[in-house]
């Protein structure tokens, strides 16, 4: 098989994507299609962003689907349909009134949560207990939010306390599995590294006791900063507009204070909101705020196969690794934007693009 000149790398992982997540307004979506609807759009985002070079992926939440992505992973591991390796997580878990619930609507019409309610440690296991029966990976849950910006600081409250979190780190490890967290700043964020989450997604601002416990115990932060710059683009009004920009000058700059500070980085986009199959944007923007092109592909390879828990098994073009192999123009450790220019997709063995 000959590709001509280009660069053969380990196929991408994207450790934070929505599958059952399109462009529009989310809130409705979740509310106006039903989980079959979603279930069909998702398997087309699945193949997506397959064909844009992700053979590995967490999915962070059906935001409302439930188990439906059970479904989907396990018929792209039967073969039936084109799709990158899955880490599903159900739904995520939220306190009531919290940052996934319907708080917008009318209460009168009791539309549902996107996520699953727990509002204490043993409803915590408890809906944790019931995600696993229906086939879920890991657990993601809702630590902080909705966000603010006063004066120049990100304000945003927890939902989870560190024992609460500890309860559902412990629930987790029982059967092997983990816990991922949405935190934007602290103390939830603190809370979650205290607790030993596997995670801290988003990451806006932290701490210095925050970034200290990520970097000693490993825990990686995964930036998510091209969802903040489709939405800048994209907003419904100037205002939002201004304000999703100045979120995202705010992260850029405390981007460069974690690097300084050690905290490990997983490469994951949020993609979902914005179109699926174009998420490679998030290298560039990592490479824009601080990183280099080789850090960014060890941050993406490395450390986001360690965080899909298939370390030696992806990430790298090795004997006994997935055969999940890549083709992009020129050098991607030099210009990382060729990564957006992917010509060919192997997967498991298999060519789905060529």
């Amino acid at each position: 098989m000959d590709l001509g000149d280009v660069t053969l790398m380990p196929g991408l992982i994207d450790a934070h994507v929505h599958l059952f997540l399109h462009p529009g307004a989310e809130d409705l979506q979740t509310v106006e299609e039903s989980v079959p609807q979603r279930t069909i759009l998702a398997t087309l985002a699945a193949k997506a962003d397959l064909m844009a070079g992700f053979t590995a992926e967490r999915d962070m939440g059906t935001e409302g689907a439930g188990s439906a992505d059970t479904a989907v992973r396990n018929a792209i591991n039967a073969g039936l349909i084109p799709g990158p390796r899955l880490r599903i997580s159900g739904n995520a878990i939220d306190i009531l009134g919290g940052h996934e619930d319907a708080n917008k609507f009318n209460p009168a019409q009791h539309v549902l949560s996107n996520a699953d309610y727990a509002n204490s440690p043993e409803q915590i296991v408890e809906v944790m207990r019931e995600q696993a029966k229906q086939g879920a990976d890991f657990t993601k849950m809702y630590e902080t939010g909705r966000d603010t910006l006063v004066n120049g600081r990100l304000s945003t409250p927890y939902q989870y306390t560190e024992a609460e979190l500890a309860a559902a780190v412990a629930e987790a490890a029982r059967t092997g599995r983990r816990v991922a967290v949405h935190a934007t700043g602290d103390p939830g964020a603190l809370y979650a590294a205290q607790a030993g989450v596997e995670s801290v997604d988003h990451a806006f601002q932290l701490s210095d006791e925050t970034m200290r416990i990520m970097r000693e115990k490993g825990i990686p932060a995964v930036p998510t900063f091209a969802i903040v710059e489709y939405f800048a683009e994209h907003a419904a009004t100037p205002a939002a507009g201004d304000r999703e920009r100045k979120m995202q000058e705010l992260h850029a700059a405390e981007f460069k204070k974690q690097l300084a500070a050690g905290v490990p980085m997983a490469v994951g986009s949020d993609v979902g909101p914005f179109p699926h199959g174009t998420q490679a944007r998030e290298f560039e923007l990592m490479v824009q705020y601080g990183m280099s092109p080789v850090a960014t592909l060890q941050a993406d390879l490395i450390n986001g196969a360690k965080l899909l828990g298939w370390e030696s098994q992806i990430g790298a073009l090795k004997p006994g690794y997935f055969a999940d192999v890549i083709a992009v123009p020129g050098d991607p450790t030099k210009d990382i934007s060729v990564l957006k220019q992917v010509s060919f997709v192997m997967k498991g063995g298999v060519v789905y693009r060529k």
